[in-house]
């Protein structure tokens, strides 16, 4: 079961909105429905929490977690692109509690780290302080997009390799029995869908999706490294997704414009919409019989 608001965290898989644009960010009376931060979804497996990208929404995150942040934070970046960074030092848990440690992980640049791009980005004349001089501390971890990571309380989250100028993650949250999918930044590839990316999503209840052109404004934008809605679509289809968000949403698309294109996507995807600020949505866990047909399929997908 699918819901929206602001549910109890209590066994369910969970995902917030903070930041939806690609690129840069937008403002104005235009621009207020939809929101205008780049890219950060917190996302809830139960009470744990996944931060995905450290764009410009990072900073709403992490003014309401206040003190109720978890003294380690584990912030999964899809890579290092300044829309999907550039938020990472006004992110109030990583300036307000020294004993605190934020992690993060790069999985596009061969098992490095982004320890050395975001210390030259961070520093002088760039930006005025560097990382390493703000309170908490900072902790970076490189894999190879396509491994699983798996962490120190056992959680565990899947990668794969997106196509995308310089690399790109996509990740999968499995928690009881459901899933979201982070597919953001992606070019699609022809043909379509791509079999592995389809195998990754498959049977998602929720598939995060970069739609940023429509199909006409694509024509011109080859090789930029973004999607269309219209594909993230053929992807759901193809793959058995239950749900499908429109995200990375280009920055000069209006609240006209988006309302528009949403009503277009829900006339052949009813499950789909696109995604705004603010917004949550929330999966009930399913009983353990379910949860383990649900993982079976996943893995004869994969």
């Amino acid at each position: 079961m699918m819901m929206r608001g602001t549910p109890s965290a209590t066994g369910l898989l969970q995902v917030r909105f903070w930041g939806i644009r690609g690129s840069t960010a937008a403002s104005g009376p235009r621009f207020v429905e939809f929101g205008g931060h780049t890219p950060c979804v917190e996302i809830r497996c139960g009470e744990r929490l996944f931060v995905v990208d450290a764009g410009t929404g990072i900073a709403a995150l992490g003014h309401a977690l206040g003190k109720a942040a978890p003294k380690e934070i584990d912030i999964l970046l899809s890579h290092l692109h300044l829309d999907h960074v550039g938020g990472l030092p006004f992110f109030k848990p990583v300036v307000l509690d020294k004993e605190r440690v934020i992690r993060t992980y790069c999985g596009h640049l061969d098992g490095e780290t982004a320890k050395e791009a975001l210390d030259r980005l961070f520093s002088p004349p760039l930006f005025p302080v560097r990382l390493e001089q703000l309170p908490a501390r900072l902790e970076h971890q490189g894999f190879k997009a396509g491994e699983t990571l798996t962490f120190a309380d056992g959680a565990s989250v899947r990668t794969h390799p997106l196509n995308h100028p310089g690399g790109a993650t996509g990740y999968r949250f499995d928690h009881a029995g459901r899933s979201i999918c982070y597919i953001s930044d992606i070019e699609h590839s022809d043909p379509w869908p791509d079999p592995a990316l389809a195998a990754f999503v498959h049977g998602a209840d929720l598939v995060i999706y970069d739609g940023m052109f429509s199909e006409a404004e694509y024509s011109h934008c080859v090789g930029w490294g973004h999607s269309t809605w219209e594909k993230g679509v053929e992807l759901a289809r193809a793959a058995d997704v239950k749900n499908l968000a429109i995200f990375h949403l280009y920055p000069g698309h209006d609240d006209e414009y988006l309302r528009a294109t949403e009503k277009e996507l829900q006339a052949v995807m009813p499950s789909a919409f696109l995604a705004r600020e603010g917004q949550s949505v929330a999966f009930a866990p399913v009983d353990a019989k379910t949860a383990a047909a649900s993982e079976k399929s996943v893995a004869a997908a994969s």
